[in-house]
């Protein structure tokens, strides 16, 4: 797996995008020089994965004052994500786009490819704006993540400074 200190890598994806029914091409170019959260779920159509979408989405306006760009990614197809988004209440406000990885090209080259189950690991990749891979958090197939705590660590890189444990946004670094 690829891990800190990586640059991520090259890659182009069909995409859904917010209060749209087209799809959009997205890039390493699309979002360049900003701040990426790239995280990848498993499988449309489930359960836990709308909820983490979805807290994400609540999270949007947060990320997009640090400068940062979330993008969702599974191995689905865009035509699958179109329908989801459209079909679960949960997603109908979508904020940012969702990639499909149906080639599952780019979770192969980050090294989160779950081989049993043929599906992305639920993965979540911090990017600065160079392209480097400043953090990674994976869970079990079974366990949704917390988007405050990626907002966290987002805010603690971008200080650029040393962050001690449980260090909130306006609190003093070390």
């Amino acid at each position: 797996m690829l891990g800190i200190g990586d640059y991520l890598p090259e890659f182009k994806l069909k995409s859904v995008v917010p209060d749209s029914d087209e799809f959009k091409e997205i890039d390493n170019e699309t979002y360049k020089d900003q701040w990426l959260v790239l995280f990848f779920y498993p499988k449309d159509f489930t359960f836990v994965c709308p909820t983490e979408i979805k807290g994400f989405s609540d999270k949007n306006e947060e990320f997009k004052e640090r400068g940062t760009q979330i993008l969702a990614a599974s191995v689905d197809s865009e035509f699958v994500h179109l329908a989801w988004r459209k079909h679960d209440e949960l997603l109908k406000d979508l904020k940012f786009p969702i990639m499909s990885d149906i080639r599952r090209e780019l979770s192969a080259s980050l090294g989160i490819l779950d081989m049993e189950e043929g599906v992305s690991q639920r993965a979540t990749f911090i990017v600065d704006q160079k392209g480097k891979i400043r953090f990674v958090y994976v869970t079990d197939l079974n366990v949704g993540r917390n988007p405050q705590e990626v907002l966290r660590i987002l805010d603690a890189l971008q200080t650029d400074r040393l962050c001690p444990c449980n260090w909130e946004k306006g609190q003093k670094t070390l």
